[in-house]
């Protein structure tokens, strides 16, 4: 797929005769200043409500939001769903775009949802949508873009899971899912050492939060698993299509499905611990 004429480096205001749509978009941000601002700018192209839900910063991720145009609400962190569905109770339209603090909604997304709109109420429960990683190092990565986001949908009849660790949502099968062909722009990542501490703060969660894994399934994954998931992101997810550059990404992110498993072996380890008393 070719990339959009304008990507989002630079997000575009609403259009001054471009009324905005009955769409809550709603963020959850925790030390999120480095896009807050332009994730807020560029929602507000189509989003009559941009919520930003803040879980404690401690940088200027309130007042950037604020002053690009969002409502901030203060609250502590719930988990991942959890978190989501305060926010969706918060929202005053039905339709919801659900955004991370570094995804960007492009014009052409914009675009392709007001023609949605455009005959009243959408006839879909959800839209599919390409999340399109923009790395700090090489182009976007459109060869290997995830293609089945489903970012807006209608609160009246789907909600975010009530969970701490999970946070999509699943359509039931009766239920018609659209697609909206145009991306969103997903600056995950600044560098290699953010990346990294994500995903040990995404290990620690999923590790305690989850069910624990028997220990010699745990023992097998800490000894053997990290190639097979260096080699999953590589070759599984296409990232070796980004050179060297997705080799390094492809070690980072194995590493840090790897610590999940290790950080269950020190759950087990310590549990035996306190049983030997």
């Amino acid at each position: 797929m070719n990339a959009p004429s304008t990507l989002a480096e630079k997000p575009t205001a609403p259009t001054q005769n471009a009324a905005p749509l009955p769409i809550s978009c709603y963020i959850r941000t925790l030390n999120e200043s480095r896009m807050v601002a332009k994730v807020v700018e560029a929602a507000r192209q189509i989003c009559s409500e941009v919520l930003v839900i803040d879980s404690g910063s401690t940088d200027d991720t309130v007042a950037l939001a604020e002053a690009a145009g969002a409502r901030v609400v203060s609250q502590a962190w719930l988990g991942l769903g959890k978190q989501k569905r305060f926010g969706e109770e918060l929202c005053a339209n039905n339709w919801l775009l659900d955004l991370d603090a570094d995804e960007i909604v492009t014009p052409e997304f914009a675009a392709e949802v007001r023609a949605i709109f455009a005959g009243g109420d959408p006839d879909c429960a959800a839209y599919e949508t390409m999340l399109v990683t923009v790395p700090p190092v090489g182009k976007p990565w459109w060869d290997f873009a995830v293609t089945d986001r489903r970012k807006l949908y209608d609160k009246r009849k789907l909600r975010q899971p009530d969970d701490v660790v999970w946070d999509q949502f699943v359509v039931p099968t009766d239920m018609r899912v659209g697609r909206i062909r145009a991306p969103l722009m997903h600056y995950s990542f600044p560098d290699l050492q953010h990346l990294a501490a994500k995903l040990n703060g995404y290990s620690g969660v999923g590790a305690r939060a989850t069910k624990l894994k028997p220990f010699p399934v745990v023992a097998l994954r800490v000894m053997f698993a990290h190639p097979f998931y260096f080699l999953r992101f590589l070759i599984g997810r296409g990232l070796w299509r980004a050179g060297l550059y997705g080799w390094a990404v492809s070690g980072v992110v194995a590493h840090g499905r790897w610590l999940k498993d290790a950080k269950m072996l020190e759950i087990h380890l310590k549990q035996r611990q306190s049983a030997k008393g």
